[in-house]
């Protein structure tokens, strides 16, 4: 009793446990923010700028919700993950097609970004690790640097995939064979985990969005001309199935946030 009685005074982690789902869902979320993003702006012909403050506004209201809530729930959760997807897309096409940003300016703009907010999380909590993620302060620590992992990304992605001429199926077989070893550095060299984490989500975005290219895009351009609305609606219907699964099971629930009378 003495320990459910400690489990329920400590705050309750805000995100899930980092299982295959979470990796399955991040990839598909990534995909679709790189889909969705090109439908909205281009398709609809809604424009960067009209996309991006509608989509923006859309992630501010998730984001209050997520706040709100104060744990994880897979829905809420993974709602903003794709928000955050499709505005780090915006927010590379607006610099790049928009401001005319190389594509090489912009990586190295993000990278440096996404390295100060690093290193001012760590100075500030002492920790960049996932589970840490208790409160709110380090919760908004944790969307920003979401946010721009999603944009550095996009503008790596595309500098491979398009400024380099390398293709799309091309490009996500780098990423995701860099992606494999990193993993296998973790198992067999013992690297640091939270290094690990993050080089990973890093890596994801542009796996995915290089596979949403290569998805939606015509043939004539390297894709296989699913289109954009094929694509995250194959995309959308896989997450919304997997969370369905894991709200019904809670297979991706930190243990400490399921408190039962008998622990």
């Amino acid at each position: 009793m003495k320990n459910t009685l400690d489990n329920i005074s400590k705050p309750l982690v805000r995100v899930p446990e980092v299982t295959l789902y979470f990796w399955i869902i991040k990839v598909m979320a990534t995909t679709v923010g790189e889909t969705a993003a090109d439908f909205l702006a281009v398709t609809l012909n809604l424009g960067l700028v009209l996309t991006s403050g509608v989509m923006g506004s859309f992630l501010f209201i998730a984001l209050i919700n997520q706040f709100r809530l104060k744990r994880y729930i897979p829905a809420n959760y993974w709602l903003v993950v794709v928000l955050v997807s499709i505005v780090g897309t915006l927010i590379t096409d607006l610099l790049v097609d928009k401001l005319g940003v190389s594509l090489i300016t912009a990586t190295t703009g993000f990278s440096i970004v996404l390295a100060t907010v690093f290193v001012t999380w760590y100075l500030s909590e002492k920790t960049l690790a996932m589970h840490s993620i208790r409160t709110p302060k380090r919760e908004l620590f944790y969307w920003i640097t979401i946010l721009f992992t999603f944009a550095l990304g996009t503008a790596a992605g595309d500098l491979l995939a398009e400024a380099s001429g390398l293709g799309y199926w091309q490009s996500a077989l780098v990423f995701g064979a860099a992606i494999a070893i990193i993993t296998l550095a973790y198992y067999f060299l013992k690297i640091d985990e939270i290094l690990t984490f993050w080089l990973i989500y890093i890596l994801t975005r542009p796996l995915g969005a290089s596979t949403g290219d290569w998805l939606s895009q015509p043939v004539e351009n390297g894709g296989l001309g699913f289109g954009t609305v094929g694509t995250s609606m194959m995309f959308l219907t896989a997450i919304l199935i997997l969370i369905g699964y894991l709200s019904i099971t809670g297979k991706d629930q930190i243990r400490q946030n399921i408190i039962s009378v008998n622990d």
